[in-house]
């Protein structure tokens, strides 16, 4: 489902419509505890893209991990009907779109894979993504910003003594990138993304590590220099939104002064 917003298409000069360079990301804020209910919450802002994203510790684990001591992390997503330009319809009980759960699994996937599991015990965290203002990119802007409340669920879980170390192995999070007018962008607005001839999302962790690449050529096929450009293009992006989380956590633990972007192949 393409998303409607108000900006216009993107220059074909080196600036784009946002006045911002190809390499550049939009400007990034993360605030933590923004809901004072949630176990652990963040609100991203990526430019016009908001999303919150909450989370819950569940005593409760899905049924097939019954006496199993392992946990789990999941994730849903929503977006506010006026997230956009023109409303969209809330989204109730079964009627959930394949593009929805597509992103649920994305972010449940991404968050899994830099946490410890078995350090849970069975137990699971809930996290909620609900965009509140859509102008592209929120599925990334969701793994970033649920990252972040996972991080401080599980903190509260090891102030507590429900858990013994910190699960979080690592951060994650993650960028758009495409191909647009013949230009490598980072970070696509909505504009650009309904424009582009190649849109990727890729989702690494704070080292260098690949959890998804999600990849579509709109009109023609790309190559693979394409396919390493953007990635590469990419990796500069997700080090400077670790860097924005690890910046935010660290204000809540010196815990999280640990984490960190390392290039590939690094030490």
């Amino acid at each position: 489902m393409k998303i409607k917003t108000k900006s216009e298409n993107p220059a074909a000069d080196s600036l784009r419509s946002s006045r911002r360079k190809p390499n550049q990301l939009r400007p990034v804020k993360i605030t933590l505890d923004y809901v004072d209910f949630a176990d652990g919450s963040a609100l991203i802002e990526m430019g016009r893209t908001r999303v919150l994203a909450t989370a819950t510790i569940d005593e409760r684990v899905p049924p097939f991990l019954k006496g199993s001591g392992t946990g789990w992390v999941t994730a849903e997503y929503a977006m506010l009907p006026r997230a956009t330009e023109e409303r969209t319809p809330r989204e109730r009980g079964v009627k959930i779109s394949g593009r929805t759960q597509e992103i649920q699994r994305l972010i449940g996937r991404s968050l899994r894979a830099v946490t410890d599991l078995r350090a849970l015990g069975e137990r699971q965290i809930i996290i909620d993504c609900d965009v509140i203002q859509a102008d592209g990119g929120t599925r990334a802007a969701s793994v970033t910003a649920g990252c972040v409340a996972l991080g401080l669920a599980l903190k509260k879980m090891l102030d507590l003594g429900l858990i013994d170390h910190m699960p979080l192995r690592h951060l994650v999070a993650g960028v758009s990138v495409g191909i647009v007018g013949g230009q490598t962008l980072i970070d696509l607005d909505y504009a650009e993304d309904s424009s582009a001839a190649l849109d990727m999302n890729v989702i690494e962790t704070d080292r260098g590590e690949l959890v998804e690449v999600q990849a579509g050529a709109e009109k023609n096929p790309f190559s693979r220099k394409d396919l390493l450009d953007l990635l590469k293009l990419a990796d500069r992006g997700v080090a400077r939104l670790v860097q924005a989380q690890k910046e935010a956590l660290k204000k809540k633990s010196i815990l999280f002064m640990a984490y960190g972007y390392r290039e590939k192949g690094s030490a």
